[in-house]
């Protein structure tokens, strides 16, 4: 009686989870979302509580673990900063790639806990399942923590490249399955921590030859590692809710990874096998390195005052800078007071723009932009020709025209979102380094674009200024 209160407790879970990610689909529904997902997270904590075969024991060291973890969890969210979100999502792909591994290895050494055999003895089929375990949780924690260190500026956002690279890594890919089939042959301890070795050994070198340009698709591949980490090891422990959970984290991670490589038009392959860009070095200043090239014109927050409050259509298009500087609050406050003026304000969402899948949507929801002004790109890319002002505020590559006519550059064929088209670009930038790619932007030189060099923050508040007087 006890199993199948808890399996039909799991089933209502699981079917929450599904709403909450149908919720979390739209911005409209988010929240609502939200809350689909953590009821259900509560209702699967309190069934694993009462499962049969508990105990006293059991039950106390999973409170204490979620006591710990959400201890931790709680002052990560105070504390965190909107920027971080990316290394923060990395960093917490790792934690369930190596919880995996911990799964994997309590299976493998306790298999009488899990009705899956005894040492010595467990069934082959839960090997199979084990080891996929073990290796994707592996790949996922060791992956994820490179995608941490290069989101995090702590090793650099450029792809790390070596002669004979793709050939190294299909070799051990070739030998992590010997190693996963002799596994099953024969359960030796010895392969389940060879196989967890090259795992983590190929995680690292899967995800370094990826350049910065590629970090938002990488964040989405490896949540969908995680996910089908999850599953392999549900199926192993027999977990139904584990199994669910996992499968509807990898599928929807990797329908996602395919909708940003589409929209970069760039293949999943491609992405994760060759990797492409580099970010480039010290920001220089107005100008700096760029003498073949006509001068930029570097504009004043008064003189964009002035154009955008004449002007009848203008479109927004936030970028990682935006969240550097923290501006979407001003950014909102600068647009409400041009829809004063008798302005039609739009934002532009690139699908890449920042560090991870939805940054910018969420930046513009946390300032109360209304959901009915906020575009992607296939919606409003028309539009650009017909506004007055385009507003660029810290997003580099994903305006960039070098996309669609230099085929030597490392972003060429991304779509991009086509500001040089509006009568007016305004481009907010500290300076003129190039973007995380690595690419110079051809936008700043043309002729219709005003450079408004700055902290976007801080631009954009004096802007806001001049609109008041």
């Amino acid at each position: 009686m006890g199993q199948t209160l808890s399996t039909l407790a799991y089933l209502v879970a699981s079917v929450l989870f599904i709403m909450a990610l149908r919720g979390l689909s739209n911005p409209e529904t988010s929240r609502q979302g939200n809350l689909y997902g953590m009821i259900g997270m509560g209702i699967a904590i309190i069934a694993t509580l009462l499962r049969p075969g508990m105990g006293a024991g059991g039950i106390v060291l999973v409170l204490a673990g979620l006591a710990i973890g959400g201890t931790i969890g709680t002052l990560l969210a105070q504390r965190i900063q909107m920027t971080s979100l990316p290394q923060l999502v990395a960093a917490f792909h790792s934690l369930v790639g190596m919880a995996a591994v911990f799964v994997a290895a309590a299976a493998f050494y306790s298999p009488e806990s899990f009705g899956i055999g005894y040492a010595g003895n467990i069934k082959a089929a839960s090997l199979v399942e084990m080891s996929l375990g073990l290796a994707i949780g592996a790949i996922t924690f060791s992956g994820s923590v490179i995608a941490f260190a290069k989101l995090d500026g702590r090793m650099s956002g450029a792809p790390i490249i070596f002669k004979g690279q793709h050939m190294l890594n299909a070799a051990l890919g070739a030998l992590l399955l010997v190693l996963v089939i002799a596994f099953v042959a024969t359960g030796s301890p010895i392969l389940f921590w060879l196989i967890a070795l090259l795992s983590f050994a190929l995680g690292f070198l899967l995800i370094i030859p990826i350049g910065g340009a590629d970090m938002p698709v990488v964040v989405s591949m490896l949540n969908s590692y995680s996910g089908w980490a999850a599953a392999g090891i549900g199926f192993t422990i027999g977990n139904l809710l584990l199994i669910v959970t996992g499968a509807l984290v990898g599928a929807s991670g990797a329908i996602l990874s395919y909708i940003m490589c589409k929209g970069m038009n760039r293949s999943i392959i491609n992405v994760l096998l060759g990797g492409f860009g580099s970010d480039s070095g010290a920001a220089a200043g107005p100008g700096a390195g760029n003498a073949d090239r006509a001068p930029v014109k570097a504009g004043s927050p008064e003189d964009a005052a002035y154009i955008m409050k004449n002007a009848q259509k203008i479109i927004i298009v936030p970028g990682y800078g935006m969240a550097v500087a923290q501006a979407q609050q001003v950014v909102r406050e600068m647009a409400d007071l041009l829809k004063k003026e008798g302005a039609e304000i739009s934002y532009a969402i690139h699908p890449v723009a920042g560090r991870m899948p939805g940054h910018m949507n969420v930046l513009l929801a946390e300032a109360n932009v209304p959901y009915d002004e906020v575009h992607e790109l296939e919606e409003i890319n028309a539009e650009f020709a017909d506004a007055d002002v385009a507003y660029v505020i810290g997003a580099n590559d994903v305006t960039n025209p070098a996309a669609k006519t230099d085929k030597s550059s490392a972003i060429y064929g991304m779509p991009i979102l086509d500001v040089e088209r509006a009568k007016t670009v305004f481009f907010v930038k500290r300076g003129m380094a190039s973007g995380y790619a690595g690419v110079e932007n051809e936008l700043f030189f043309r002729p219709n674009t005003m450079m408004l060099f700055g902290d976007a923050k801080k631009v954009t508040q004096q802007i806001v200024q001049s609109l008041q007087k």
